[in-house]
């Protein structure tokens, strides 16, 4: 006669996903601006929006992973910063468009559950909404070892931000004359990872695992200053060639000067190592710039960055020169 089954058994500790859930609450809590309604735990989420002062407020929303950076976490151990991550690659998204965020939801899935792991991430995860000022409403966590190698996890997130219809950032805006401002990045952000980790090994992924800048505060200060910015590009996967191409409109080109700014020293290493070529480089990494604001020339002097490039009669390209 066979032995009775289990969901334990069969590789799924359900008791493993109720220490998490007490775990976190407190991470969750110290995210909790005003709009936030429940408690984590709770079948689905709410959160009341303050519309005062939007004449036609519109939801925003954005979700995104981190790509391969799980594996460095994984790899070193260093689980604290990846949430930050996490939440910076759909907040960032949606500063784009103007947003602010609201709240945030995480999905984490792994081969094994481990309490103490997924409290580290979730950290993270709650650090950057607090640099946001969105709140953490919830989220899940799923084990399953029949899909991922031991060790392995992933990490999905989904952001939801709230913008006046009249105040939406459109790329129409943009026009022939206008300078491109950069504002530097705080390392690969997380984006090439791929590309990275065959180019260096493992003695440098601590430096590779900075997590990515936030750049929600910076930009809506812009914005309620009253400087006039025309477009937002959030320059992660594709770089300047793809997403500086999504801010701008047909009818124009974006051309950058490389010399205006000094990539940071982990892409000099990243480039030498791998001995990769400058348009790969500059399509692949942020190379030092991990925001690009498309702004008249005259609010320029208002924004903490440096001009690195302008807008021109074209085709909607992004031209960086020397480079193609």
């Amino acid at each position: 006669m066979s032995k009775p089954r289990s969901y334990k058994a069969a590789g799924v500790d359900v008791a493993a996903g109720y220490a998490v859930v007490e775990k976190i609450k407190k991470h969750a809590v110290s995210t909790q601006i005003p709009g936030a309604l429940g408690d984590i735990g709770s079948f689905a989420c709410f959160f009341e929006p303050d519309l005062t002062g939007l004449k036609k407020p519109v939801l925003v929303a954005s979700n995104d992973g981190v790509g391969t950076k799980v594996k460095l976490a994984a790899a070193t151990g260093r689980h604290d910063t990846i949430g930050v991550d996490l939440v910076a690659m759909s907040v960032n998204d949606l500063i784009c468009s103007g947003a602010a965020p609201l709240f945030f939801l995480d999905y984490i899935a792994a081969h094994k559950v481990d309490p103490a792991q997924v409290e580290q991430i979730v950290a993270g995860i709650a650090a950057g909404c607090r640099q946001s000022g969105c709140a953490l409403i919830g989220g899940e966590t799923a084990e399953m070892n029949d899909l991922y190698q031991p060790g392995d996890y992933d990490l999905a997130g989904f952001a939801v931000g709230i913008v006046d219809k009249t105040k939406i950032l459109n790329i129409e805006r943009v026009r022939t004359g206008d300078v491109v401002i950069g504002l530097p990045s705080s390392g690969l952000h997380s984006n090439g990872y791929s590309l990275a980790r065959k180019a260096l090994g493992k003695a440098d992924y601590a430096e590779m695992l900075t997590p990515t800048k936030i750049y929600v505060r910076e930009i809506l200060g812009y914005l309620k200053s009253g400087v006039e910015i025309h477009s937002i590009a959030n320059i992660t996967g594709g770089s300047f060639y793809e997403k500086l191409a999504r801010a701008i409109p047909a009818g124009v080109n974006a051309v950058l000067d490389p010399a205006s700014w000094e990539p940071l020293p982990v892409f000099k290493k990243i480039q030498r190592a791998g001995r990769i070529a400058d348009r790969e480089m500059y399509s692949a990494f942020n190379m030092g710039v991990g925001m690009c604001l498309i702004v008249p020339p005259k609010e320029a002097e208002k924004i903490d960055g440096r001009i690195i490039g302008k807008i021109v009669g074209g085709n909607k390209k992004v031209i960086i020169e020397g480079i193609g």
